[in-house]
């Protein structure tokens, strides 16, 4: 199934345009991956990185829980694949599979736009734990589009590493 991404609006409020930004970098996360078995979308980028599109995914599943659901939501949930709070350890997509990666990462999407959606205005604030920050919701989606686009970058090397898709 191809991933369906649509273009963010070139104009509209605030919250809209945010919305539809971030949605459209998950998107092409998303697209990066599209065709791709388990094998080829665990492919490290070059040793000793354990940097692959599958851990890319991993890695975003946990940065959506953390600043959604830990941050703006106050949820004491642990990250999804480390005990010890490394962010680092969804890296390692060493024997993961599309099935759990993209199951975990598309509950978390999901759990973020319902925080989202739930907060009357992105002026709403959380605690960062390990900053020890109060930050807004604006931030927070500001961040999380930052951090799309840059792990979007490597997606698109890695790809291009894998079968040669350029592009999108």
């Amino acid at each position: 199934m191809a991933t369906e991404r649509i273009g963010p609006p070139v104009t509209g409020d605030e919250r809209e345009m945010l919305r539809a930004f971030l949605d459209y970098h998950r998107a092409t996360l998303g697209m990066k991956c599209d065709g791709l078995g388990d094998e080829d979308l665990r492919r490290r980028s070059m040793p000793p990185s354990t940097l692959s599109l599958l851990g890319l995914v991993r890695h975003m599943a946990e940065v959506e829980r953390a600043w959604f659901r830990r941050v703006i939501a106050g949820e004491d949930v642990p990250l999804v694949w480390s005990d010890s709070g490394d962010y680092q350890q969804a890296y390692d997509a060493t024997g993961a599979t599309r099935a759990e990666a993209f199951a975990a990462w598309q509950r978390e999407v999901e759990h973020a736009r319902r925080v989202e959606r739930e907060a009357p205005s992105l002026d709403v604030t959380g605690h960062n734990a390990r900053s020890g920050e109060t930050v807004s919701l604006r931030l927070v989606m500001l961040h999380l589009i930052h951090e799309y686009a840059r792990h979007n970058g490597h997606a698109d090397l890695l790809r291009e590493g894998v079968d040669g898709t350029v592009g999108a």
